[in-house]
Formats: structure tokens, sequence, C-alpha cells
């Protein structure tokens, strides 16, 4: 079924005319001919608008109970079941009741598009995702109710309605908008011509990008070859602080005035532990962004501004944005930080600084040691080994006279420590080794030569010597255990993000893959099968003929496991193949993925598989029931009629004229309910086929109704019909209109009380007729109402013979392929209403038209 299109009027504030612009589109839709319907619309009060309505055909709408309150909401199953040309819908960004079945309405209207009806609805600028805060700040009254940009964009047409802010004052000073009490307090608050002046800008500016969009694919399908800027990306940098929401918010803006350009965030995890952020923020901004048409990214760096880079260049990206640093003065002075630093790398890529109300409450660091050495704590510790020792001995030498050898090689010792907390092992063992040789020459008797008098001195040389060593290597011991603590806890982070990628509902195989070449930078990933009948035999892992490629991400993937820079085995048949450098430390993490990758492919074989299988379940399950359900339905006439045959061909019993009516008339009888039986099975199959033979023309009720009560037979005087004086002929199939009322009312018969009756009514309403079939049995819960039109359904029968449960289904069939639809509701005192509607006649609906212009 081909998707119905969608077309929004877009205004920048309420009252320019949106509403109003609808119904006069539809009103114009309707003089051309087409089937226009009023799903919703909200008039609030406007008589010119209200007027709009006159003429068109309105859904009733659904009403919900909340708190205690009554609301009405749009009725997507009405709508959807009256199957118009266009359905007009108010208020795009509306938020639907509590116990509605779509939290938003334009959830709703994404349902009737799926069912290939167009729509028309409306929107306020305020409304959109990416525009909230903005709107907020101009105005000062938050906006709870928005749509996701992306909802809007994919309009196939969005018109704006435009009216300046002296027209719309003027409107509202003539009460055209509020009412009279309200008009002070608008204007006083939001109707304020410099909000209005903003409010309209922003629209121009959002529909531009709408109209760019637009020319953009027109000259693509066109093939139309020019100057044109390539696609811009804008990637956002996010550290998991609160600040990112309004950083978000202002990127989808840059995006979405950049000619539609794509939204990247971007979270870099430091492989020095040092993440930051809220997790439950980082999840909420993963969100938000996704909400706004752009996709969530997460890479492991320990310079986090090349990290910026290098991935912004690695996505073609044309603008950055960052946030302004959290960080006070003082600490700015000390180091340029990331905006600074990334600033001045960026080369041709555009970098937005963005203010946020953070900048001012500094920025919270995790209280993770800082044993990790880096190389620029490595190079520090040999420049204090280098200029810190020669310092010491120059201070020192003055004074050798006045202190003695054991308090020279304790400050040396000092010395030696100093230097491997900055840099490390290798530092400090360097330094130990020049300590011990300046020691000797400028401090151990005799001075001034490498040489060593007295035995004890030389032991406590050795001890300085041994214990600087041993000190530096605790140091760097602490140092190698504290870097792959945060290393694991980095991989951890990168595990839990990829999961949770994987969970919330993307393809879990292609998704898996791509993150986790996006993650460790790798131009490739593809997972291997061994193809069937291939032996693993030596020298296949570089035969590519004894491989397929199951699955992969990047660019020339390998074929086989000997093109691959790093090969995962995984069992005997699966191979995980990445190119591209990667640490050793990275490999568990790969092969951890690497398992859940097969996993990931046999739960795509086996979904496979099952849908291949539910065809052949669901046929199954049918052909049970139907021979559970017949079986009995089948033997009862057949055992009457036969019972009736053989009894009249008996040579041995002399029959009456009327025992041998009475047996005929049992055979016609049964014989009869047999082919109704066969006539209902055939005619559900071709309905499940698409092959029921329908011919609509215009019907009378009240021909109709009488036939198919009298066709009860003996129960006929157990209905009654009631069929409204003037009532316009129906667009149906005479004969299949007959048979659905002759089901309803048989089955609406079997479970009223023997003192009640049965009542039939039709009645108009709008271009419908509604049949009411009104029985007072027991009765079917409201949450059982739709199990009831299931083929062999006996539901509230009072035992397992009472039918074949074929009827209810076979009539709701009958209806839609008439152009009509089957719904129960509870009969007011008990017992259930069956309400059949039908299109009213064209015929009767023109001659209605001439008739009101006559009066």
């Amino acid at each position: 079924m081909t998707r119905g299109r969608l077309r929004v009027y877009l205004g920048a504030a309420p009252g320019v005319g949106k509403t109003y612009a609808m119904l006069c589109e539809g009103r114009r839709g309707r003089e051309r001919g087409r089937d226009v319907v009023v799903g919703f619309v909200e008039t609030h009060g406007r008589s010119r608008t209200a007027a709009l309505l006159e003429g068109l055909e309105v859904i009733p709408r659904r009403t919900l109970v909340y708190r205690g309150a009554t609301f009405t909401e749009l009725d997507v199953d009405a709508v959807i079941a009256r199957r118009p040309r266009i359905a007009l819908v108010d208020e795009l960004a509306h938020t639907n009741v509590p116990g509605s079945r779509n939290a938003k309405r334009w959830q709703d209207i994404d349902e009737i598009l799926d069912a290939g009806i167009d729509v028309i609805s409306t929107v306020n600028i305020q409304h959109l995702e990416s525009l909230n805060d903005v709107v907020r700040q101009i105005t000062g009254i938050p906006q709870r109710e928005t749509v996701p940009d992306e909802v809007v964009r994919r309009a196939d047409q969005i018109e704006l309605v435009d009216m300046s802010p002296e027209a719309l004052l003027r409107r509202m000073a003539h009460g055209n908008v509020y009412p009279p009490e309200k008009v002070d307090a608008a204007l006083s608050n939001y109707f304020r011509v410099g909000n209005l002046t903003a409010l309209r800008e922003l629209a121009l500016l959002w529909v531009a990008g709408k109209v760019d969009e637009q020319l953009d694919r027109y000259r693509a399908d066109h093939g139309i070859a020019g100057t044109w800027e390539a696609r811009e990306r804008v990637v956002v940098a996010l550290s998991g602080g609160p600040e990112g929401d309004t950083l978000i918010r202002r990127a989808a803006r840059i995006a979405a005035r950049s000619k539609g350009a794509d939204l990247l965030a971007l979270h870099v995890t430091r492989a020095d532990g040092l993440v930051g952020g809220d997790p439950a923020g980082t999840a909420r901004q993963r969100t938000l962004v996704e909400s706004l048409g752009g996709t969530y990214h997460q890479v492991v760096g320990d310079d986090v501004p090349r990290a910026l880079l290098d991935f912004a260049r690695g996505v073609n990206a044309t603008q950055l944005v960052l946030g302004a640093s959290r960080r006070g003065r003082f600490a700015q002075l000390l180091a340029r930080g990331v905006g600074v630093t990334t600033t001045a790398r960026s080369g041709s890529i555009d970098v937005h600084m963005v203010t946020h109300e953070e900048i001012r409450k500094g920025r919270r660091r995790p209280s993770k040691s800082r044993a990790a050495l880096t190389r620029r704590r490595r190079l520090s510790g040999w420049a204090l080994a280098a200029a810190g020792l020669p310092a010491l001995t120059a201070v020192l030498r003055p004074m050798r006279d006045s202190l003695s050898l054991p308090i020279d090689i304790l400050l040396f010792l000092v010395a030696v420590v100093a230097v491997a907390l900055v840099g490390g092992m290798w530092p400090a063992v360097a330094s130990a080794v020049a300590g011990f040789l300046l020691l000797n020459y400028f401090f151990t008797p005799p001075v001034d030569e490498f040489t060593v008098a007295d035995p004890q001195n030389l032991l406590a040389l050795a001890i300085y010597v041994l214990v600087a060593v041993s000190v530096s290597s605790v140091v760097d011991l602490a140092a190698r255990r504290t870097r792959e603590a945060a290393r694991a806890g980095a991989d951890a982070e990168v595990l839990s993000t990829l999961a949770g990628h994987v969970l919330r509902g993307d393809a879990a195989l292609p998704s898996l893959l791509a993150r986790l070449r996006e993650t460790f930078g790798l131009t490739s990933v593809a997972l291997l099968e061994r193809r069937a009948g291939a032996e693993p035999i030596p020298g296949d892992q570089s035969d590519p003929d004894s491989w397929s490629v199951a699955a992969s991400s990047g660019n020339a993937p390998s074929a086989c496991p000997g093109e691959a820079d790093t090969a995962v085995v995984i069992d005997d048949t699966h191979v995980l193949a990445a190119r591209g450098l990667l640490d050793a430390s990275d490999r568990r993490v790969l092969e951890a993925f690497a398992a859940e990758a097969v996993v990931a492919l046999r739960q795509e074989r086996l979904e496979e598989e099952a849908e291949q299988v539910r065809p052949l379940a669901e046929a199954d399950k049918m052909r049970t029931a139907l021979l559970a359900a017949v079986g009995h339905d089948l033997r009862s006439p057949l055992a009457s009629a036969r019972a009736a045959v053989e009894s009249l061909g008996a040579t041995d019993v002399a029959w009456s004229e009327k025992e041998r009516g009475e047996l005929l008339a049992t055979a016609d009888e049964s014989l009869a309910k047999l082919d109704r039986l066969v006539v209902d099975l055939l005619d559900m199959s071709r309905l499940q086929a698409g092959v029921l033979g329908v011919s609509v023309q215009p019907v009378s009720l009240k021909e109709i109704v009488p036939r198919a009560i009298d066709d009860l037979g003996p129960q006929a005087d157990r209905a009654q019909g009631d069929v409204a004086a003037g009532l316009p002929e129906v667009v149906a199939d005479p004969a299949l209109l007959e048979r659905v009322l002759i089901n309803l009312l048989s089955n609406a018969v079997r479970y009223t009380p023997p003192e009640e009756k049965v009542l039939v009514t039709a009645s108009r309403y709008g271009d419908h007729v509604e049949i009411r079939v009104i029985d007072r049995g027991p009765g079917i819960p409201p949450e059982a109402h739709d199990r009831v039109f299931l083929p062999f359904e006996r539901l509230g029968d009072r035992d397992d013979h009472t039918g074949v449960g074929l009827g209810l289904a076979l009539s709701r069939g009958l209806a839609e392929a008439m152009g009509g639809t089957l719904v129960p509701e509870e009969t007011p005192g008990g017992g259930l209403t069956m309400i059949l509607t039908l299109p009213v006649s064209s015929r009767a609906t023109s001659s209605g038209d001439r008739a009101s212009e006559v009066s």
C-alpha cells in the first residue's frame, strides 16, 4: 500500500490562521471532488473557523475518561475505517490523554499515513523540539508539547502561514483570536511585538532550510550539474555534563539551517579513566539527539581534542560545536583547554563555541589518581633528573663539612623518589645511578675522586641505589596497574554503549559491527563464515573461495582471514576479520564482541526461519481449528438428513402424508444447514485470498431489513425492525448485505432471553448510515470485543456446539469488502450492539444537496 502524503501548515504563533488555511484547503479539495473528512479540528471558539466546518464530514471523536474528567481525542481507527482521500487533523504536536494508544498525535497521524490516507495538519514553530529552549528564552514561557523536527521535515509539503506582528495584534484586538477577557493578558505576555518578530524570523529560517532541501532533491532527480557545496555535517562534542542539552539543540539548529545537514553527537571516553559526566545524563542526551534526527557516537582517546578532530575529519564534518570551558580562570592559565586546542587545530572545520549556564559553576573532576604515566610525565621526569641532581649537588657541596654522608644520601634519595613519582621507573633508575656517582665523587672520602676508602660508606651507597631502584619499580608498577584499571573502565563503558545501542532496537549485527569499527578506528570489520562443504585445511585462511562475508562494515572488507590485519577465530566456521591498527590491549574487547556477533547472526537467521515457518504454522492452526470446529456442524445435519432419507426409503413402515412431509422438511433443513456452512467456508477463504466478488449498488434498507428478518424462519418473531423514515439508500451488495444481517440477527437471537426481542435500527449520520442490531444477552467484556471477529471463536457460547464460529468473522469481512465497518459496543442496560456502518449512495447525497439548494 502506498503511504499517504503529509502537508503541514506551519505558523510562527497562535492565531495566524493555520487551522483556517487547513479548512479552506479541505473545502477546495471537496469542491474538486475529493473525499475529505475532518479527523480533528480545534476551533478555540473562533466563529469564522467554526463556520468553515459546515458542509465537511466530521469523524466522531473518541471519548476518554482520565482522573474523573472526560476528554475527546482523534479516533484513528474511525478515520482508517472510513478511508477518505484526505483527512484534516489539527495540532500535530498535541499530547494525547493518558490511556490513548499513542502518546502523541503525530504518531496517530503516522498510522493514518501508513494506511494510504493523505493528511493535512498544523503546527506552530514553538512546538519544534530543536527550538524549544530558544522560544522559552524569547517568550519566557516553556512549551511542554513538542514534536521532533524530523517528523515535520519529512512532510511532503510545508506551507508557512505568515502574518506580520501588527496584523496579528489587530486580529486579537478585534476578538478573532481570544475572547475579550483574555486579550489584555495575552498582549502583555506572549503576544508582544518583539516576541512575535523573533518567532516569525525563526519560522522563516526553519522553512528556508526545508526549501533548500527540496531544491537539492529536485536537482538530484533531474541530474542538474552545478556548483553545490558538499553535504554539511555538524558534530557536537558532549562531555556528559548538564550543558549537553543546550549544545545538542544549538547544533540541531545549525544543522537545520545548513541545508538539512547531518547531526552527529560525539562523546570521547578518556583512556586514562577520566570519563567525566553523569551516565544517566549521557543516556538522556543520546535519546535527545536521536529524537532530533541525529546519531550518537562514542570513541576512546587519550587526547580529547585530537579524538574530536579525527572523528570530525573521518565523517567529513564541516562544523564542530563545543561548549565553553567550565574551568576557572586560573586553570585556563595553566592549560589551554579542549576548546582552545581544538580551535587551533581545526583547520578547515568551523568551530562554534557555545555559552551555557554551567560556565561559572566550574568543572567537576573525577577523584581518580594521576599515577598513570603519560609521555609528557616521563619527559618531565627526565628533565627533573637532569636539572635537579646537579642543583642539589651545587647546594650541598658548600656544606659537606657540616653535613654527614648519611644526611647527603637521604637528601639524594628524596630527589630520586621525586623523580620516580614524576617520571616513573627509568628516569628514577638513571637518577639513582647518577646520584651514586655524584655522592661518590663529591661527598665520600676521599672527595673529588671515584674511590671509597671506608667499606661502610660503600655499603651505604649500595643500599641507596637498592632503595632508589625499589621505589622506582614500585611507582612504575602502580602506574601500570592504574593504567590497566583505567583501560578496563573505558572498555567496560564501550561495551555498555555498544550493547545499549543494540538493545535500543537497531539491527543487531550491522549495528554491532559498525559501532565496533567506529570505536576502535578500524578501516573495516567483517564477520566471515566458512562456506558449506569447505573443510578446514592448512592454507584456507588465505583462500577467499573457502569463505563468505556474513556481514561487514566499512570499505573493502576482508574476503578471508588472511587478508585481515587482525583475525579473531570464534569457532570452526566463523572468524571476525578487522583491517586497521589495533592495540594489543583492545583484542580482549574485540574477542568479546566477536562472540556477540555470532550470536546476533544466529538470531537473525532464526528470525528468518521463524518468518518462513510462521505462515505454515498459521495454516496448520487454521486447519486444526477448522477440523475441530466443523466436525460437529457437519455430522449433525448429515446425520439428520441421512436418518430422514433412510426413514423415507424404508418399505416396512407406512408413513402418513403428514409424517412424510415432516421427514422431508427435516432433510431439507439439514441440507440447507450444510449448504450455508459450505458457503461460509468458501466465502471466508475467498475473503482471506482477496478474490471475493462484490457488486455494490444503491440499496434500500427498507427492503433488506424485513427480508433478513423473514429469513430467520421460526425465529422471525424474535426480531423487530425500526428503520427511520426518509432514510437514504446505501452503497452495498444486496445479497452480501442480507447475509451479514442474517448472521448478526441469528447470533443476537441465540443469546437474547426468550422474553426479549432483538431490535434492528437504521439511521443516518453524516455521509454514512448506521445499522444497529441490539440484543439483551449476557454481553461481552470490552477487552474481548476484537476476539469475537476471529474465525472459529465461540466467545461467550454456552457450549462448544452452537456453531462453527465463522458468522461474525465472515460478517466483518463482508462489511469491509463493501466499504463499510462492523464494530461492537455495549448495550445500555446489558447486552451487545453490533453496529454496521455503510456509505450513503452518491445518488441520495446529490438529491439531498439539490433539496438543500431549493430550500
